[in-house]
């Protein structure tokens, strides 16, 4: 696939996306180059929405610049209506590893305050099995070495991040060698080893719908 093909894929996705986005809905907005094209078409389409709550300030930055009104969760008295991300890989239960583009924290705190969570990907990111994308963690810097040996203990091979740091203010470690047979079970032992602030499995938190792009048009996968 040729970066001019995702591009295309990606923008047919985000419109793809729009198209679930309810007028005057609160709505949670995730980060990177798919979530880029898709506030560009929300735009396009001149989708009213009562408020976004960014995961990142690049999506800030690019939302306000575009004349989204953008709220903290901390404003809402309840949940907000959806939230519409992309992912690094995505498997067939809709489980997912976040966390590239390094804002992995916010967009899964983001992610759980949302009713709904609408995945959008191009084909390319569909795997039968979790763990071919390094698996991000989002670490506290005194953690590093005993957060590296927990992980290697695990089976997995995590690296730093060079030249990082999370709107959070930490570093992110990236784990390489791991076949994630079950999403569920890795992601709760991660997340009990102390110093790892958030790890970028998506699991306990499922995509409940994802448009997937792909040559043959934008396909619907439901959360079974």
């Amino acid at each position: 696939m040729t970066i001019s093909d995702q591009q295309r894929l990606k923008i047919e996705v985000a419109k793809a996306a729009v198209a679930e986005v309810p007028a005057g809905a609160i709505l949670g907005i995730g980060t990177g180059s798919t979530v880029d094209c898709f506030i560009d078409e929300l735009a396009q389409a001149k989708v009213p929405l009562q408020a976004a709550v960014s995961s990142s300030r690049r999506t800030t930055e690019r939302l306000k610049a575009l004349g989204y009104p953008v709220i903290g969760l901390e404003g809402l008295a309840g949940p907000i209506d959806l939230y519409i991300d992309g992912a690094d890989e995505i498997d067939a239960n809709l489980c997912m590893i976040k966390g590239g583009g390094g804002a992995l924290t916010q967009e899964k705190i983001v992610a759980s305050a949302a009713r709904r969570f609408i995945c959008i990907v191009d084909a390319s990111k569909r795997v039968e099995v979790l763990g071919r994308f390094p698996l991000p963690l989002e670490v506290i810097a005194a953690a590093i070495a005993p957060v590296t040996w927990a992980v290697r203990a695990l089976g997995g091979e995590p690296t730093l991040r060079p030249g990082v740091t999370t709107d959070n203010g930490h570093p992110i470690l990236d784990v390489r060698g791991l076949t994630i047979q079950d999403p569920r079970a890795l992601e709760t032992a991660l997340n009990q080893i102390p110093g790892i602030v958030t790890n970028g499995i998506f699991a306990l938190r499922p995509a409940d719908l994802a448009l997937v792009a792909s040559n043959h048009g934008v396909i619907r996968l439901q959360h079974n």
